[in-house]
């Protein structure tokens, strides 16, 4: 079975292809590649999340997991930049074994401290979502050093495209896998402000997904332009390999850009 870091590639780039496709209006292609799409999602979901586990002797077995893989698995599900409290919310709903709020304050920092005395020397890292404008840390979103620049770059648009992709990522989950009432009341959160995904007192994760993908076909085409132009900004303006993971500060990102 393929490595979950390369299905996450062979993910980002059936995406790249499916949008391509579309923007082109090959429909055929786009639905092709979507199957190809979906058929990949699965097995990350088969790699990655497993099968539901009943909760005791899954405790067990990830009392001793680090925070950083606890993290690492909720960013995954999501595929997109997240603050501590969602990242929280989706593991606890969704996953196994103790992840303490305090342990998330320093964990960016702590990554980085890692990353900076021995680059590359973890198979991931969890880095910073970073702005498109100032190529600076957004301030309080994490993000998984695999995805692409693109992916963890935020722009104006990207808070909204984020909380639509993740409502699909959780729906598409519950739907294949059953959910829970704690995993109901993550969705439900991140539903409420999506037209027609709730009727005010119930929700169904197949409408959630459904209402999440009209309204994102909306804002993504847009996003993901600001986002690559940031990306390929970021390759040229940062030569260092922390501050493509990790962002760059104010002052240092404003002096980039006044020389640009």
């Amino acid at each position: 079975m393929p490595t979950a870091e390369a299905l996450e590639a062979r993910i980002a780039e059936l995406r790249a292809q499916v949008r391509r496709a579309a923007a082109t209006g090959d429909r055929t292609a786009a639905r092709r590649l979507r199957a190809q799409l979906r058929a990949a999602e699965t097995e990350w979901d088969a790699a990655v999340l497993g099968a539901p586990e009943t909760p005791a002797p899954a405790r067990q077995s990830t009392a001793a997991v680090p925070v950083r893989e606890h993290v690492h698995r909720a960013l995954t599900l999501l595929s997109v930049p997240a603050a501590p409290k969602l990242v929280l919310a989706v593991h606890d709903a969704f996953f196994s074994g103790e992840l303490v709020p305090a342990r998330l304050t320093s964990l960016r920092r702590d990554e980085e401290r890692s990353f900076r005395a021995a680059p590359y020397a973890r198979p991931y890292y969890i880095c910073a979502a970073m702005t498109t404008d100032l190529l600076a840390p957004a301030r309080g979103l994490l993000a998984v050093s695999t995805w692409s620049s693109a992916q963890r770059m935020v722009g104006p648009l990207s808070p909204r495209v984020d909380l639509l992709t993740a409502a699909i990522r959780l729906a598409r989950y519950m739907i294949d896998h059953g959910g829970t009432p704690a995993g109901q009341r993550v969705l439900w959160q991140l539903a409420v402000s999506i037209p027609g995904a709730t009727d005010g007192k119930n929700i169904d994760p197949e409408i959630v997904r459904a209402a999440a993908e009209r309204e994102l076909e909306v804002h993504r085409d847009d996003d993901t332009q600001q986002r690559a132009d940031a990306a390929e900004r970021a390759v040229r303006q940062l030569a260092d390999p922390a501050a493509q993971l990790f962002g760059v500060r104010l002052a240092v990102a404003d002096r980039r850009r006044n020389g640009a």
